[in-house]
């Protein structure tokens, strides 16, 4: 696991054309962690740019071979909702990728958010 704390924590930020290269990278890879076809991911993913965050790291032989990263995307069926998903991405790749919490502050509210975003969320009524 990647704590916020870590060196390797980040969030991300990506077009979706980069999302569709990651998706492609993973299938020739071979790696679970992803859609099951750039089709399913289209299906459920706007065209529209999307934030990744670190979750998970895999080692091999003592270097990072991949991250698993959470995706907060909009959700192409659900009007305003979003989705949260993981794809994993090669150490190269990642980094990359435009990192978007360097202020300190701004990276504690993007924990709270994806925090919450794994929790599940949902419109309440006030009472």
């Amino acid at each position: 696991m990647i704590h916020s704390t870590d060196p390797d924590f980040r969030v991300l930020r990506a077009e979706f054309a980069t999302l569709l290269e990651l998706q492609l990278e993973a299938e020739d890879r071979g790696w679970a962690t992803r859609w099951t076809s750039v089709g399913a991911l289209r299906s459920q993913v706007k065209s529209e740019p999307v934030l990744l965050q670190s979750l998970m790291r895999e080692e091999r032989d003592g270097e990072v071979r991949a991250y698993r990263c959470l995706v907060l995307f909009s959700a192409v069926d659900d009007g305003a909702a979003g989705g949260l998903a993981t794809i994993d991405i090669s150490a190269a790749r990642f980094d990359s990728l435009d990192r978007i919490d360097r202020d300190a502050d701004v990276r504690k509210a993007f924990v709270r958010v994806f925090s919450l975003a794994m929790g599940g969320i949902s419109m309440v009524s006030k009472r």
